[in-house]
């Protein structure tokens, strides 16, 4: 089993940047992907971005492609997030999520194991 605990949201400004941080703990060698997924007030739950473990590969929503990065720290077992340019719609709560047997990495149905999220709020 994988725990997940997210942390490093806050406020800023519109243009500013934030590092989010996915702390992973237990059989944390099960899974084949993390990913960042994210939800506003009164909207469905989306994915933002995700890496695959054994390739190495990542994927982005279009709407953060080229402002957001996703990187890992494979000996301290942290996934991170880091966001620039950040815009006043990227307000959300930003969920860590772990999955053991994705395919796309993209869709939220294939991961199993969610972090219990961390606000991010950015102002005009």
């Amino acid at each position: 089993q994988v725990q997940l605990v997210e942390s490093g949201g806050g406020s800023v400004q519109a243009g500013g940047s934030l590092r989010l941080t996915c702390a992973a703990s237990g059989r944390t060698f099960s899974f084949n992907a993390m990913g960042w997924f994210r939800q506003a007030p009164g909207k469905e739950r989306e994915f933002v971005s995700a890496m695959r473990w054994s390739a190495f590969s990542t994927s982005y929503a279009d709407s953060v492609k080229g402002r957001f990065i996703i990187s890992r720290d494979n000996a301290k077992n942290l996934v991170y997030l880091q966001m620039n340019s950040l815009k006043p719609e990227d307000t959300a709560v930003y969920y860590c999520a772990a999955a053991h047997r994705a395919t796309t990495t993209t869709a939220t149905y294939e991961y199993d194991t969610w972090g219990q999220g961390t606000q991010v709020t950015v102002s005009s």
